[in-house]
């Protein structure tokens, strides 16, 4: 029937469309929007391992024009996402603390 026609039609597509969706970024995003500290901005982003989380983040900065970025990944997993955010930014903030002013060199 033209009923059971569209269905299978429908099912095709949208099996079609979840495979896109994995292959070309269908996850859930675990960025955060940036945080600005002390001139520089901060994007959280934990890494999903397994069941768990790797701390890591972006510093970004605008030097010359140019946006500057360093990468803060570290062994560190967490069970959360929440948590593993919220320490992510902590190290961020703690690595601009220690190496602020040559973290860029320009």
């Amino acid at each position: 029937s033209t009923q059971a026609a569209r269905a299978s039609c429908a099912a095709s597509w949208i099996s079609k469309m979840s495979l896109l969706k994995r292959l070309f970024g269908g996850k859930a995003k675990q960025e955060t929007p940036a945080e600005t500290y002390q001139g520089f901005r901060i994007i959280v982003a934990p890494m999903p391992e397994g069941s768990k989380f790797r701390l890591a983040a972006r510093i970004e900065k605008d030097v010359d024009g140019e946006v500057q970025v360093q990468q803060v990944i570290r062994a560190d997993t967490f069970d959360s996402l929440e948590q593993a955010q919220e320490i992510s930014l902590a190290k961020a903030k703690q690595v601009i603390d220690e190496q602020g002013k040559t973290l860029f060199k320009s």
